[in-house]
Parts: structure tokens; sequence; C-alpha cells
């Protein structure tokens, strides 16, 4: 059945969208350390860019550390010239055996830059939705006019496309409101 695959296609390819815009917004920092928030810095590991979560554990032992103990000692320089060339702004802490890597608290400026980020990657995610809905809606439209399909049939899927447009928009709507609650936390 043509509809049904056209349907589950942009299902998929929503899920995507949404799943997507989930990893965006936890690179984004709050006022809580989050492993997370180390997910993009590289570190270079005998001489190839290699995500920090592969050459060390990171852990959040309070609300406001998180600490970094790399599986080689002598990588431990590598990762806290990576941390500091990245563009989170901390300070880390090398004590030798392990690195501290301290979350200060988020200014009210800082906090309302944040939502605004927030509020870009929503929109664009939920811009990636509407095309998702447009492409369906196109190949929908095709298959009726080279009567593949009735036009009952194109009605419904039509239908269909856009009450999984509607639903995926409010997993982004939700995913926005919680990550917009968590960084106005004080």
């Amino acid at each position: 059945m043509e509809t049904e695959e056209i349907r589950l296609d942009a299902e998929d390819r929503m899920q995507k969208a949404v799943e997507n815009t989930r990893v965006e917004f936890t690179k984004i920092r709050t006022g809580k350390a989050s492993p997370a928030l180390l997910d993009t810095i590289k570190v270079l590991y005998y001489g190839n860019p290699t995500p920090l979560k592969q050459v060390a554990t990171v852990n959040a032992p309070e609300p406001r550390l998180l600490t970094i103990q790399p599986w080689e000692k002598n990588i431990i320089g590598d990762i806290e010239k990576a941390i500091m060339q990245s563009d989170l702004g901390l300070n880390p802490i090398n004590d030798g055996l392990i690195i501290r890597l301290p979350i200060p608290q988020l200014t009210e400026e800082r906090r309302k830059t944040f939502v605004r980020l927030c509020h870009k990657l929503a929109e664009e995610g939920r811009i990636a939705i509407r095309n998702i809905r447009r492409d369906a809606n196109d190949q929908l439209k095709n298959k009726e006019k080279s009567h593949d399909i009735s036009e009952d049939q194109y009605h419904t899927a039509v239908q269909d496309v856009q009450t999984l447009t509607d639903k995926y928009g409010q997993q982004i709507d939700d995913l926005l409101a919680k990550k917009e609650k968590e960084i106005l936390e004080v």
C-alpha cells in the first residue's frame, strides 16, 4: 500500500528530527553539571581526534562539578587542552590523575541567551517536521494525480500525515519547555 509507505517514511524522518533536536538541546549548558555537556569535545589521541567519552570516564559527582578520569594518564594534558579550546567557557583543574571541571553559576543574561538559542533550535526542528510533511503531501498528491490512489485515500493519508506533524511538533514543544525550565532554574 503506497500511502502507508509514505506515512511510515514521514514518521521515521519526523522521529529523527525530534531526536536531532533533543541532541542539540543536550549541548546547551544549564546551571547543572551533565556529562552530555562534553559530548562534542574531541581529544587528540595518538594523532586522531577522538570523542572524549572514548578515552575517559566522565561523571557528575556534584550538581556543579564534572570529573574526567582518563583511561591513560599520558593524555590528561590533551584532554585539558581540548576543554580549554572548546567554546564551553569552562576552566579545568588538573591534579595529575583526574580533571575536575567546576560548572559556574549562569548569569541572568546568559540564561536568557541560552533560552533564545533553545527557541531557535526548536523552531529549526519544527521547520524540519513541516518540510517532511510537505514532501509527504507532495508524494501523495503525485500518486493521486497519476490515479495510483483515490481522492478519498489521498485525503485520509494527508490527514494522517498532519496528525504525525502535530504529534512530533508537540514533542519538540515539550522538549523545549523542559529545557527552558532547566536553564531558568536557579
